[in-house]
């Protein structure tokens, strides 16, 4: 395939020399006239370990070249990939001038050219920069996406120091775009690679590099802060986090990573907050972990927020326990939420069939008897009869049976859910908590 790239600095330049490894023709682009005769020297623009031989060893078969000049690399290619600086401001916004710019010069070429183009982009952008970047397109081809070009999202993953590496063994390939054969050409340049290719919305592929590399920053964050409190207790903290990593049941694991309602349960609450005093009872800072339970509060707000846009004050709760499948109430943020909601003036009434009030015992009933002392009265066992008094359904489990109750349920005012039932989501009333 013949393939133009933009920006020759450490994402283009390691692509060039790995995609012309891998069999393509590829021109090199760059304002910075420098980078350009490195490169139509066979040296790098970069230090990285192996690009220098790579490029070396592909220009002397003739795979790369480079050039200042956009024209001339748009119509001798098919695809150009855009690996352009997106530099970030003091306030976290980033200065997409100089993508823009390259945007503008590719449209410009592309009034010159009869082919249909794809344009990549892989430098790190905000959602929406990719609409942004084919109306500029657009603007300056005069000619219309989707049938004379494609803008296809296509973030990369490279670490400095293992760049071209982790360009041979991604653990997934993401491609996002609207145009079905503008995805199948450029998934076909990474069919060599031995990983997935998951294809995706446009936004996805935008987002998910800033969800990567904020994960990232907090995992480093969270490690420290626990090294912290636990040197101050003199306890290897290396130990720690290697136990720690051998569970990949749930710590390094999918597991949890789905958004919805806040966490609860006699565990989680009390065991955060155990480890939050002793970083305080040391005299230490431990902003992250601070923090969670911070935001886990905030869900448990914002869960309130979207019942009270509704208007209605009948409300029926499909699900109490502090998660599915137990009766265990104990900082259940169902029990706040409903605790809130009565509190607020609100009419409730629960459906819970794992909760009995004649079961309930010990801790989980002192727990329920201050915080919802009047359950008895809210609590039902048949879930049509709590649908049917209330304008509004309030989903917390998993296990409800939407489905069975889909007709009822377009009815109503609206139907919250806070766990995602998939087949609920085509109802016109229906709100999703953070989806």
């Amino acid at each position: 395939m013949e393939i133009s790239i933009f920006g020759l600095g450490y994402v283009g330049c390691v692509s060039l020399g790995c995609l012309a490894k891998n069999g393509h023709n590829v021109i090199g682009v760059d304002v910075n006239q420098f980078k350009v005769d490195l490169i139509n020297q066979g040296l790098p623009t970069i230090v990285e370990k192996d690009i220098d031989s790579i490029i070396l060893e592909e220009f002397k078969r003739g795979k790369i070249t480079a050039t200042v000049f956009a024209e001339e690399a748009v119509l001798n290619s098919e695809v150009s990939i855009l690996c352009v600086g997106t530099p970030s401001s003091p306030q976290g916004h980033l200065n997409l001038s100089y993508i823009y710019k390259t945007a503008e010069q590719i449209g410009e070429a592309l009034a010159k050219k009869d082919s249909f183009h794809v344009v990549i982009i892989r430098s790190t952008v905000m959602p929406g920069t990719n609409k942004k970047i084919g109306e500029i397109i657009e603007n300056s081809s005069c000619k219309k996406r989707g049938v004379a070009f494609s803008v296809v999202s296509n973030p990369e993953f490279l670490r400095e120091g293992s760049a071209v590496k982790d360009y041979y063994n991604p653990a997934v390939t993401v491609i996002g775009g609207d145009h079905e054969l503008a995805l199948k050409k450029v998934a076909s340049i990474y069919e060599e690679l031995d990983a997935p290719i998951e294809i995706t919305e446009i936004e996805v592929a935008e987002i998910i590099k800033y969800v990567n590399n904020s994960f990232h920053a907090l995992k480093i964050t969270f490690a420290n802060e626990v090294g912290n409190i636990c040197k101050a207790l003199e306890i290897d903290s290396h130990q720690v986090m290697q136990i720690f990593c051998k569970d990949t049941h749930l710590n390094i694991s999918p597991a949890y990573f789905k958004p919805g309602f806040a966490y609860g349960g006699s565990c989680l609450p009390k065991d955060l907050k155990g480890m939050v005093t002793l970083a305080h009872d040391h005299y230490l800072l431990s902003p992250v972990l601070n923090a969670i339970h911070d935001s886990n509060e905030n869900q448990k707000r914002l869960a309130f927020e979207i019942i009270q846009r509704t208007g209605k004050k009948k409300i029926a709760l499909m699900g109490l326990s502090f998660k599915e499948g137990t009766d265990d109430l104990r900082y259940s943020p169902s029990v706040d939420l409903a605790e809130k909601m009565i509190g607020k003036g609100y009419s409730l009434s629960i459906y819970d069939k794992n909760v009995h009030l004649s079961k309930l015992v010990g801790a989980n009933k002192q727990f329920i008897d201050e915080h919802l002392p009047h359950l008895s009265d809210l609590i039902t066992n048949d879930p049509v009869e709590a649908i049917d008094s209330a304008d509004i359904i309030l989903i917390n489990h998993k296990n409800f049976e939407g489905k069975k109750f889909k007709s009822e349920l377009s009815k109503k005012s609206a139907v919250i859910d806070l766990v995602r039932i998939e087949e609920l989501e085509d109802l016109a009333n229906y709100h999703g908590l953070c989806w």
